[in-house]
């Protein structure tokens, strides 16, 4: 389970610059402990959150009881659990990290933010999929690092006849995880020598009809 860190603060920034009204419909992808789907709760919004780790689904079960808010939270891997619905808002703080390929994939504790190679694992299922979840005029809200290459994801979202850009950026240190695989970044030129900081953005995509 990915506890919430700088890029869930982030999200949580953009999302409350949104203020989706009462009774908009919000689906949070990869909830974690659920801080997104509670901030979105308390604005009065229906909330659905979905999540693949059973232990990530139980916690923001509980954290969603002890704040008293209704979120429907659903075990499951993306839009899976939702297909067929469709949402005013959706949220996502995929794992974007990327990787070294050890022919295994993600496993453990590094699913929440292993993300193949390039770190687009998910993020290309995200551009994909969820256009087409998104009711007119609704919007999708996605953190992920420079790292993973944001300008792929703003094709991606445009060419899915979204209208798409960079609505916040921040630099933060490095974390323990970039940290501990920061020479391999610099071998295969996702991290430039003089670079000390990891971008983070936010990414607003629109479906305008």
């Amino acid at each position: 389970m990915y506890a919430p860190q700088d890029d869930t603060e982030l999200l949580t920034e953009v999302l409350r610059e949104e203020a989706p009204p009462p009774g908009a419909r919000v689906l949070d992808v990869g909830t974690g402990s659920g801080v997104l789907a509670l901030e979105a709760a308390r604005w009065g919004a229906e909330v659905t959150a979905v999540d693949v780790s059973r232990r990530a689904v139980w916690t923001a079960r509980l954290n969603a009881w002890f704040a008293r808010l209704p979120v429907r939270i659903r075990r499951g891997n993306l839009f899976a659990p939702v297909l067929g619905r469709t949402y005013d808002v959706i949220l996502t703080n995929p794992p974007y990290v990327p990787a070294p390929d050890t022919g295994q994939g993600p496993r453990g504790r590094s699913l929440a933010w292993d993300a193949g190679s390039d770190g687009r694992l998910l993020l290309d299922r995200i551009c994909r999929d969820a256009p087409a979840l998104l009711r007119p005029g609704g919007l999708l809200l996605i953190v992920h690092s420079a790292l993973s290459a944001p300008d792929r994801t703003l094709e991606l979202l445009r060419a899915a006849g979204l209208k798409a850009a960079v609505v916040r950026r921040r630099r933060i240190a490095f974390g323990p995880v970039l940290r501990s695989r920061e020479d391999w970044l610099r071998r295969c030129g996702l991290l430039a020598p003089a670079d000390d900081r990891e971008e983070l953005v936010v990414i607003r995509a629109e479906r305008t009809c």
